[in-house]
């Protein structure tokens, strides 16, 4: 059933309008979020899927699941990572005010929404520089309550930051405070969508839900997770500006001081840099936009894994 959680009238006589899917009814409910950004669309696709799963089976079906595919309708419109009318990060703004700005105001609709639900997952892709396989964020604070859900998704790894690090303005950090366990997955790439991941993200949502006593159909097995730390984590920067030439493939198991890519200098020829890996380990983020500069990420390796 299309349930409308929020609308916003805006300047050209149109309405800012945030609609959910809600699938089965009563018995535990998990939410299921994408479309915080509008340049990051793997989600929709996984959105798409699992609605046709839960539609074509709900038979198997024992609780409630609400997708909510575009929680910034405008941007993914206009292919703007944030709110296009004020240019604003809408993962900067929860949990909202009821009597703050049109941003604040849909952001404290959505928390309303989806407080109260067992499971809340967050659905994200990198941006159009950076490509990462499957992982899931999980801040320091709260890793004995969400690791052993973030177990059941099906994810190469399970990265747990510093709670320094996690902004608490983002959507799962204002929802894991209200007592609603959420999940940040973050997978692909931006403007693009990564068939291969999307499915695997519907399964493991399916086998959360099995977990959960949602879902009764077999579900495939999903491997267990590397799960990391801060200090295992080494960074990539470029050190000189210029186009970056990968030398390994994404998702690669790297050796320390193999060559990770270099970057060029295409009017004369010239090999400006050479970056190599820090580190043995797994290679889960790498350069996709070639154009760099001083200081640009290129990867990060999982040490050790």
């Amino acid at each position: 059933m299309i349930q409308e959680v929020v609308r916003v009238p805006l300047a050209v006589g149109e309405d800012l309008v945030i609609p959910k899917n809600r699938v089965g009814s009563g018995g535990k409910r998990l939410c299921v979020v994408t479309g915080t950004h509008g340049d990051e669309l793997e989600g929709q696709y996984v959105a798409w899927k699992l609605n046709r799963v839960l539609s074509d089976h709900p038979e198997h079906l024992h609780g409630t699941v609400d997708i909510y595919p575009a929680l910034n309708p405008l941007g993914i419109s206009t292919i703007t990572r944030g709110i296009p009318l004020c240019d604003l990060d809408m993962n900067r703004t929860f949990p909202g005010s009821e009597g703050g700005s049109m941003s604040e105001f849909v952001a404290a609709r959505l928390i309303a929404d989806l407080q109260g639900a067992d499971v809340c997952v967050d659905i994200h892709a990198s941006n159009i520089f950076l490509r990462e396989i499957p992982q899931v964020r999980i801040n320091e604070n709260t890793v004995e309550r969400l690791v052993p859900l973030a177990r059941h998704l099906g994810m190469d790894f399970i990265w747990v930051h510093a709670a320094a690090t996690v902004l608490e303005s983002t959507l799962a950090h204002s929802l894991n405070a209200l007592d609603t366990p959420t999940l940040v997955v973050e997978m692909g790439v931006g403007m693009r969508l990564t068939r291969s991941y999307g499915d695997r993200m519907v399964n493991g949502l399916l086998s959360l839900m099995s977990h959960l006593g949602m879902w009764d159909a077999p579900v495939a097995p999903v491997a267990p997770p590397i799960i990391s730390s801060d200090g295992s984590v080494f960074f990539v920067n470029a050190a000189a500006a210029g186009i970056f030439v990968p030398a390994v493939a994404h998702d690669a198991r790297v050796e320390a001081g193999q060559p990770i890519g270099h970057i060029v200098e295409p009017l004369t020829g010239e090999v400006r840099e050479t970056l190599k890996s820090p580190a043995a380990g797994l290679l889960f983020t790498l350069r996709e936009y070639p154009v760099v500069y001083e200081g640009s990420l290129i990867a990060r390796i999982l040490g050790g894994a």
